[in-house]
């Protein structure tokens, strides 16, 4: 098979695939305790880039679900993986371990130098010796897999477990890891399809910032501005624009509208670059915000703190007003 006919094979197979947020109790922002019937198993929703391992001709190619090869980025697991018979396609996802042994997405954007501890998981095969596996039950692929996959220190295979969906939220949260992907064990492959069958939960990290200022929109807050107090001092952190509806966003507008001051409160602005998330807040963004009194907190969920002491990927939860704003501190 020519790497032609297995790269357009292999891009059929994954555009597309199956991620569905399932069985979520709006309420409590929870998934049930284990998603409606079948035989379900866990596995850690790693932080890195998703890339599909390709063995044609004698040769592995590393590649993003668009086509870009990253054999260049990653030439020790490409030669880690060569081992792999031909015509076969391993799904999996690059990530970077920081030195606590969690996986840094912000360590694999820079990724740099060849001490950053780069490994791939393993956590599907499409095809097996250029015979098509897609068909073939979930637990019965990762059996194939499992007998492919020689792992080592570039290359290992998510493992998937059983146990009950409360046990796995607890071990997520209590090591900082970023969710749970569940996915029934008796599933097929079937791309560009929202069944169910796999169900992801992001568990961010979430604290307390105080509101220093916000952006107006016509429904009144469009995003806001928040930090954190080190010392006497109000550092920016980000600005959230995500979680609200158009009755909250009138709702914080008319906590915080007498608040109004001309004078910004954060010591670390304006800020010369943006920065690659577009969190840094520089002095033409700065022209935007109406600057208030920081006396109001709200609580903020979010995946992890930059290099910059940034934010990345915000959510509004709801404002504080049980706590000091004095107080509010990094957290993590």
């Amino acid at each position: 098979m020519s790497f032609g006919h297995l790269l357009a094979t292999v891009r059929l197979l994954s555009n597309g695939l199956i991620v569905a947020i399932g069985n979520r109790d709006i309420r409590t922002n929870k998934l049930d305790p284990r998603p409606a019937g079948g035989n379900w198993l866990y596995e850690i929703k790693l932080d890195g880039w998703r890339l599909e391992s390709v063995k044609t001709a004698g040769k592995v190619m590393l590649h993003s679900r668009r086509g870009k090869s990253f054999n260049s980025q990653f030439r020790d697991i490409t030669n880690a993986l060569n081992y792999l018979p031909d015509d076969t396609v391993v799904d999996g996802e690059v990530v970077a371990i920081d030195e606590n042994g969690r996986p840094n997405f912000n360590l694999l954007q820079n990724f740099r130098s060849a001490d950053t501890n780069i490994q791939y998981f393993a956590f599907d095969i499409l095809m097996h010796k250029g015979k098509e596996l897609t068909r073939l039950p979930l637990s019965q692929r990762r059996q194939v897999l499992a007998s492919v996959i020689k792992q080592d220190r570039y290359v290992e295979i998510s493992e998937a477990s059983d146990r009950p969906l409360s046990e796995m939220v607890k071990f997520v949260r209590e090591h900082g890891l970023e969710g749970i992907v569940a996915k029934r064990g008796d599933s097929v492959y079937q791309p560009g399809l929202r069944t169910g069958l796999w169900c992801k939960e992001r568990l961010n990290r979430g604290q307390e910032f105080v509101v220093g200022g916000y952006v107006p929109s016509h429904l009144g807050v469009d995003s806001l501005v928040v930090g954190f107090y080190r010392g006497k001092d109000l550092y920016y952190a980000t600005r959230v624009r995500a979680g609200f509806i158009p009755a909250t966003r009138l709702k914080v507008f008319e906590a915080i509208k007498h608040l109004k001051t001309p004078i910004c409160p954060f010591v670390n602005l304006p800020e010369k670059e943006a920065g690659r998330w577009g969190q840094g807040l520089t002095a033409e963004k700065m022209q935007d915000c109406v600057w208030v009194v920081p006396e109001v907190v709200a609580q903020i969920d979010f995946l992890e703190w930059t290099g910059a002491n940034h934010l990345r990927h915000t959510k509004f939860v709801g404002l504080r007003d049980d706590k000091d704003p004095r107080k509010v501190v990094r957290e993590t």
